[in-house]
């Protein structure tokens, strides 16, 4: 993709997204912009157990904050990963934090915008 080119988010019309995510405003900006592209958002959660819980019917794609509320976000990456959801992580870590299992999947540095987190989503639902 070149650099200033726009995605097509029509690949995230009526696909489920969970977000996992427990700054508020991040939250809350990322769920209004998905909600404008026509998604349905999972979310969304601040914390491992109620992004768990919304994993109980598999969702299209994820949003996941490495860190919520204190806890690694590792378990919900694994249930994803079972379940063939593709997923990005979002993370102010350095790639030391991520665990081997997890090292191939994408992650964008924050603060990232909601523009970038939307285009990494369309590129996963896009190739599959």
């Amino acid at each position: 993709m070149q650099r200033g080119e726009r995605l097509n988010y029509d690949v995230l019309v009526g696909k489920s997204v969970l977000v996992a995510e427990d700054e508020y405003l991040i939250a809350e900006d990322l769920r209004l912009a998905l909600i404008k592209v026509g998604a349905q958002v999972n979310g969304p959660h601040g914390a491992v157990a109620s992004a768990l819980r919304g994993c109980a019917a598999p969702p299209d794609a994820a949003v996941l904050d490495i860190n919520l509320a204190g806890e690694r976000v590792f378990p919900v990456a694994e249930r994803l990963l079972a379940h063939g959801v593709p997923f990005v992580f979002t993370t102010g870590y350095d790639d030391l934090a991520i665990p081997a299992p997890f090292a191939d999947c994408p992650r964008l540095r924050k603060p990232t915008g909601v523009r970038a987190v939307l285009d990494a989503l369309a590129s996963l639902l896009a190739s599959r």
